[in-house]
């Protein structure tokens, strides 16, 4: 007997915007960090100026430790982090404005060098979960007007990507600074 079960569920996307998301431009860029200066948030702009810095995934930013970018009392000015997605390397500049929002950050949360960067708040998980970055995300693009169905964790990554290209056409820096392994990868960026 084959009976053919109709499902009544809705996909999980239906009626939402997928696909790439838009990077930020320069003018939201300062429009998301002059308001979380303004309202004090130390830890979103810490979050935010880092993921704007490093152009790292959602699942490699959230589970930052402290160590990662800092030494005792000192932000570094370089970092090397192994990505999860492609096991492979990948160093970043750390800005001076993002170096003094993180070494707010870990002054005020008195972050240990062994602690995540971004601790939870939840006792089930050591660091921020992704999801609960992206809800900080949509929270940021919203407050300055944005559509927030725009924008995700990954307009993060993507932003200085997009605008170091603009400004150098150089596709293989990007690629690097991204930790692509294929040009390809880049290229739809």
């Amino acid at each position: 007997m084959n009976i053919i079960a109709t499902c009544s569920r809705q996909p999980w996307n239906k009626g939402k915007l997928v696909g790439q998301k838009t990077p930020l431009r320069l003018r939201d860029i300062w429009a998301i960090r002059v308001r979380l200066q303004i309202a004090e948030r130390t830890r979103d702009l810490a979050l935010f100026d880092l993921a704007i810095d490093s152009k790292l995934r959602a699942c490699d930013l959230t589970k930052l430790r402290v160590r990662d970018v800092a030494h005792g009392e000192h932000v570094s000015s370089r970092a090397m982090v192994m990505q999860q997605k492609t096991q492979r390397p990948v160093q970043f500049e750390i800005t001076e404005q993002t170096r003094s929002a993180l070494a707010a950050w870990i002054h005020r949360a008195q972050l240990r060098s062994e602690d995540c960067l971004f601790p939870s708040r939840r006792h089930t998980s050591d660091h921020l979960s992704t999801r609960q970055y992206a809800r900080i995300v949509k929270g940021w693009v919203k407050a300055v007007g944005l559509d927030p169905a725009m924008y995700g964790t990954h307009t993060m990554r993507r932003t200085k990507a997009s605008l170091i290209y603009r400004r150098t056409k150089n596709l293989r820096a990007v690629q690097l600074l991204l930790g692509h392994t294929k040009l390809e990868s880049t290229v739809r960026y």
